[in-house]
């Protein structure tokens, strides 16, 4: 299992750490498989989308904050309650196909770290596995 460390700036961002998940994978040796990442924090998650143009992030962003905005029935002390909704809903895995080395993504997608409680020092989990 490697790590990858992504230091956020801002209070909600969208990185795209598909390189260096890729980079991860090449170095298993790996053909065929599964690569598997997990981001083990509460107010950040891992998500596939679109890559390509950054207004779907921000498009993305507008959404979420939408469905979690701040309220105050919240009764988290730290304030950072919409933060750990909003993980909830992107999740904090993903599973990619791995053929002939490289990850299996669509023409337009990347793997993003979601970052909602920063800026932060964030750290993600990457398993390479045959199969």
């Amino acid at each position: 299992m490697e790590q990858i460390e992504v230091s956020t700036r801002s209070r909600h961002a969208f990185h795209d750490i598909t390189a260096e998940v890729q980079a991860v994978v090449s170095r298993s040796g790996v053909g065929e498989g599964v690569c598997f990442i997990f981001c083990p924090h509460t107010t950040a998650g891992l998500t596939l989308n679109e890559n390509w143009d950054p207004t779907v992030q921000h498009d993305v962003g507008v959404g979420l904050d939408a469905i979690s905005p701040p309220r105050p029935e919240y009764r988290h002390g730290e304030g950072n309650s919409p933060a750990h909704l909003k993980s909830s809903l992107v999740g904090a895995a993903q599973f990619v196909p791995v053929v002939e080395g490289r990850l299996v993504l669509g023409t337009w997608q990347g793997i993003f770290l979601t970052e909602f409680d920063g800026p932060r020092r964030r750290k993600v989990l990457v398993k390479v596995m045959a199969g």
